[in-house]
């Protein structure tokens, strides 16, 4: 049975150019999330197709996304205002399943939000790893220092933090074997770096994947992606079956 709440905004932010963070409250809601579930959020009343945004952060019965405006639906959205209220569906899908040891949270991008989440419902300390193209899309820089025991920031430009991307920082942080596990999230080739490292020095792999969605409930098979379930080809929904996945089970020469 799908969840659908509606939820009072009561604070927006604009966090960088095109990016905005809502924080809406439901106690409902804010009750049952998990890291790595999303919101499936219903952006005016002319526009059929709800948008998919992960959860940023939850504190108490106050939930936090985090968005690009892309076009007329997520700019609806940006415009909400304290006191308006949204038409949510949620949360939906699989979260990660948080790891006993010590962890490294990889983030890219619009895929560094909801990867505080996670850190923040660690069981044990969390290492961040957060990847930008230059400094003015860097974001949430305080919030994970204020969760994690370390936090490494990188930019292709090398206008803010280690000059590159995430995937040497990760290395190195593999390579101290303190770590016994790895949770990421953003662009399919950065998660795809993130695997093969992973694999090369025997790390478990959690990843978020990110894909177009329409219904977000497992109906309409536009967010399918190739797997490898048991041994067998499979095109699992990452709506549904994800968004959260063990990188094993992912196709990578698909995704």
């Amino acid at each position: 049975m799908l969840n659908k709440y509606l939820c009072e905004v009561v604070y927006s932010e604009k966090l960088a150019e095109d990016i905005v963070a809502l924080t809406v409250v439901n106690k409902q809601l804010a009750e049952k999330a998990v890291a790595g579930q999303f919101l499936h959020i219903k952006c005016g009343h002319s526009r059929i197709l709800r948008r998919p945004i992960s959860i940023c952060s939850i504190r108490a019965s106050a939930i936090e996304i985090v968005f690009e405006i892309k076009g007329e639906g997520t700019r609806w959205l940006s415009r909400r205002k304290h006191g308006s209220f949204l038409d949510v569906l949620g949360p939906l899908g699989n979260g990660y399943d948080m790891p006993e040891g010590k962890a490294i949270v990889v983030g890219g991008g619009l895929g560094v939000p909801p990867m505080l989440f996670a850190a923040d419902s660690a069981r044990n300390d969390v290492a961040a790893i957060l990847g930008f193209r230059s400094h003015d899309r860097v974001i949430l820089h305080k919030e994970f220092e204020a969760v994690c025991e370390k936090v490494i920031v990188t930019t292709e430009d090398g206008s803010y933090g280690k000059k590159g991307t995430a995937i040497e920082p990760l290395r190195a942080l593999l390579a101290s074997g303190e770590y016994s596990c790895v949770m990421a999230c953003g662009a399919p080739l950065m998660l795809r770096a993130v695997a093969q490292i992973c694999k090369e020095l025997g790390a478990p792999l959690q990843v978020s994947l990110e894909e177009r969605m329409g219904c977000g409930v497992g109906a309409c098979l536009v967010c399918a992606c190739a797997t490898k379930i048991d041994g067998e080809d499979e095109m699992s929904r990452v709506c549904m079956d994800g968004p959260v996945f063990s990188a094993d089970v992912v196709n990578w020469d698909n995704i």
